[in-house]
């Protein structure tokens, strides 16, 4: 819930006012991608993409096949194949603990890029829970194999890669 500026007292206002100030000094000046130069390149090169969905919600994907990917899930649940498409779903594989020595371990977690609800055939009216992680040779990493075996083992979820 954010509360606007207008509805603080005026000593408060200009309190927030003081530290907005400050955040955009910090910043520096605003800078535009035709001014700038070419851009660093992704560690995986990819492009961040955005789509605007039928409600005019703005969706950031990570790259271009995400994107792709995310309409070709809309189109089929436009026709009724699937449902309840979600997007960057967290898992946790394992709590966080403090151990013995007092040290707070943190959780470990799993972020699917999608996840859905299918039928498993024709005949049948059981839905399926369907887990999906877009990746290419370059983003399958030891941590995220890792990870997939976490999540089939802790939860039975299998992770379907496009």
């Amino acid at each position: 819930m954010a509360i606007d500026v207008k509805d603080l007292p005026p000593k408060y206002q200009a309190q927030a006012l003081q530290k907005y100030m400050a955040q955009q000094a910090r910043r520096g000046p605003p800078s535009s991608p035709a001014t700038d130069g070419p851009q660093k390149a992704g560690k995986y090169h990819n492009r961040p993409t955005e789509r605007v969905t039928p409600s005019g919600a703005v969706l950031h994907f990570d790259s271009q096949k995400e994107a792709r990917r995310y309409d070709h899930l809309a189109a089929l649940e436009r026709a009724g194949q699937i449902r309840d498409v979600r997007l960057q779903v967290d898992f946790t594989l394992q709590e966080a603990y403090t151990d013995t020595e007092g040290r707070r371990v943190r959780a470990i977690r799993y972020r699917a890029d999608f996840t859905y609800w299918r039928y498993d055939d024709l005949t049948d009216s059981r839905d399926r829970y369907v887990v999906e992680d877009v990746k290419s040779r370059a983003t399958r990493t030891k941590d995220y194999l890792i990870k997939r075996k976490m999540l089939k083992d802790k939860l039975g979820i299998d992770i379907t890669e496009v």
